[in-house]
């Protein structure tokens, strides 16, 4: 959703930097939005996170799987291999620490 307008018109480039550069001159704070907080614990943005790495190296191998025989020995071909024989599976097992007085 777009943002309503200042003017009747749209401003052109150089007029949105004027107003910029006579705002900071001015000394009015910048205001912008909040980022979203994540709230989730450590553990499960690990747990997260490897369940993307996976789902990413099964998606590298099915693109190398249906890769055309004339790019078998291209550069491509070597980055999906070497993505596709990477072992997650220390990744996997490894369990992060839960914390301070959590142990």
């Amino acid at each position: 959703m777009p943002r309503p307008s200042i003017g009747e018109h749209a401003m052109t480039d150089a007029q949105r930097q004027a107003r910029y550069r006579t705002a900071r001159a001015a000394g009015v704070p910048v205001e912008r939005p909040p980022r979203p907080v994540d709230r989730r614990s450590r553990a499960q943005r690990w747990h997260d996170a490897l369940e993307t790495i996976t789902a990413l190296q099964n998606e590298y191998a099915a693109w190398l799987e249906a890769l055309p025989d004339n790019l078998s020995d291209s550069a491509t071909a070597e980055a999906l291999r070497a993505i596709c024989e990477f072992d997650l599976s220390e990744l996997q097992a490894a369990e992060p620490p839960r914390g301070f007085g959590r142990d």
